[in-house]
């Protein structure tokens, strides 16, 4: 009986002995469940890649950048060679001068035509009425003499004059009558010169056509060498954006034609971690959510992202990604926006782990694999 009792002793205390480290346990080191709310997934950093290559074939002179570099947008990443082009750009610019010189030309002349035929027009006008007055004056004037003549004439018949004197006044009579033809002549040049200044008018426009020829003779001219300028500036390439270059497929003195490939530049500005949501999970998710992610390289703290695109069809985990029993899973892909990477510590092809919150009073967590 005693012996029983023993027993029953010993049982008492090994189970009271597990229950305390196991309540200890609990409360110590049990990792507590992860909260609802969080929906945790891994993948890799991606981001937007910009293809450099040349709108124009050519060697490549000057190689400026390789893989890895971090370029700022509208950095010089290659010179290809530009002495043809280049010759065609300085050609054009001598074309572009030559046409300005003649157009200043004709716009001088066409200047100076429009302050001198309103003058003629003045003068010719003034002229006519001279003429007019000269044409009066000397047709009174022979009229008076006729008079006279004829007077002096009646007077030579009654012989009341001498002959010398009758004979003087048909004398004036014929030196007016010369005068005011000499008057009427005068009129009509003057007409004539009045006419020869108003062709100026004419003149002016014909002028102003050439001016108006020579100048899109310049704006044509200008065109030309803009785009030849054009093609020169296309011989030196350019990152269109800011990044990091991951590819480089072109050399010091390669040939390149146009539109093929030089570079590949990842934007450090525009990452995403592309994740892989269960299908079982992927109700719970929606746009707009926000996340964190944690890398490995910095776990301790944590990026903020923004859940903006969401696959519309199911797929099986990526190899690369999971274990061989989950594989066989279907997923939805997942990209996770980073809002923020100012010093460029997430690159591309960094593995990750991420956070989904979608519902907005669970506490965040590190993810649990």
């Amino acid at each position: 009986m005693e012996k029983k009792t023993k027993v029953r002793t010993l049982i008492a205390l090994f189970i009271g002995v597990f229950v305390v480290l196991f309540t200890a346990w609990w409360l110590l080191w049990r990792e507590p469940p992860f909260p609802e709310g969080l929906v945790q997934a891994n993948g890799r950093f991606e981001g937007d890649h910009y293809a450099v290559s040349s709108k124009w074939p050519g060697r490549v002179v000057e190689l400026l950048t390789r893989e890895g570099d971090l370029v700022q947008k509208g950095q010089i990443m290659v010179k290809l060679d530009d002495a043809q082009i280049l010759a065609k750009v300085n050609q054009a610019r001598s074309a572009v001068n030559v046409i300005k010189a003649q157009l200043k030309a004709a716009q001088t002349e066409l200047s100076v035509f429009k302050k001198n035929v309103p003058l003629k027009i003045d003068s010719a006008k003034a002229a006519i009425n001279h003429a007019d007055a000269e044409v009066a004056s000397s047709l009174a004037t022979e009229k008076q003499m006729l008079k006279d003549a004829e007077r002096f004439r009646e007077l030579l018949r009654t012989e009341t004059v001498e002959r010398r004197r009758s004979e003087q006044a048909d004398l004036s009579w014929k030196v007016a009558r010369a005068q005011y033809t000499t008057a009427q002549a005068a009129r009509i040049q003057s007409e004539k010169l009045l006419a020869e200044a108003e062709l100026g008018r004419d003149q002016i426009k014909a002028k102003e056509n050439d001016v108006n020829a020579l100048a899109a003779q310049v704006m044509q001219a200008e065109a030309v060498l803009e785009e030849q300028q054009s093609k020169l500036n296309d011989l030196i390439i350019r990152a269109p954006a800011t990044g990091m270059i991951t590819t480089r497929i072109v050399d010091n003195g390669e040939m390149v034609t146009a539109g093929s490939p030089l570079f590949d530049i990842v934007d450090l500005d525009q990452l995403y971690l592309k994740v892989y949501v269960p299908e079982n999970e992927i109700g719970k998710v929606r746009l707009g959510l926000p996340a964190q992610i944690y890398t490995d390289a910095f776990p301790d703290k944590p990026f903020s992202a923004t859940l903006r695109y969401i696959a519309s069809r199911a797929e099986f985990t990526p190899k690369e990604v999971q274990t061989p029993d989950e594989r066989v899973k279907l997923v939805y892909a997942v990209k996770l926006y980073l809002d923020a990477n100012p010093k460029h510590e997430a690159t591309p092809g960094l593995p990750a782990d991420a956070v989904i919150r979608w519902q907005e009073d669970a506490p965040w967590a590190k993810p649990r694999w």
